[in-house]
């Protein structure tokens, strides 16, 4: 594994659509996509926006049926089939890992189109979780089409597992 990073950046590309972004990891700055709407100071819930904010990855997951882990500072657990993502302001848990089947509206983590094959949880609104001022902000794979992200970051597959090698629960992921 690589020398985790104390901090990344992650930046709209200027002059370009709003959801393309560049990721810098030290010296090296690869492409990637951010939230539809670009980057915001005023993030909520369904906005489509990225935070613009400093966060940190609290836990990892990934698809163990599609993939051998990344090699990461952060720690990571299998995905499990009942593993879903509470979306739904009001909710007592809203934006937390929740057991499928759950009543409330809710995003299923084992997603068919293999953007979560890779996922780490960033701490954007959990403590204190602000109703409404979005769930979810992941770091994920990117579309292999490279269109938006709901206000995650997504990163294309060819380049998933550097960027994870980067990463300790330390780094600082600075997006703005």
């Amino acid at each position: 594994m690589l020398r985790p990073l104390s901090r990344i950046t992650v930046r709209a590309v200027p002059g370009g659509p709003r959801h393309i972004g560049r990721i810098t990891l030290g010296p090296v700055t690869l492409r990637c996509r951010i939230g539809r709407s670009g980057i915001t100071h005023r993030k909520k819930e369904g906005d489509g926006a990225s935070p613009h904010a400093t966060l940190r990855a609290v836990r990892g997951f990934w698809r163990r049926d599609r993939r051998l882990p990344p090699v990461t500072g952060v720690p990571l657990r299998p995905i499990r089939p009942g593993d879903g993502w509470c979306e739904v302001p009001g909710d007592r848990n809203y934006n937390r890992l929740v057991k499928k089947p759950y009543a409330a509206s809710h995003e299923d983590m084992m997603r068919k189109d293999g953007l979560y094959d890779v996922v780490l949880e960033l701490d954007w609104n959990r403590r204190p979780r602000r109703q409404g001022k979005g769930s979810a902000i992941f770091l994920h794979l990117a579309r292999d089409e490279g269109g938006p992200t709901a206000g995650c970051i997504g990163i294309f597959r060819n380049r998933i597992d550097f960027v994870m090698s980067r990463l300790s629960p330390k780094t600082r992921i600075v997006m703005g």
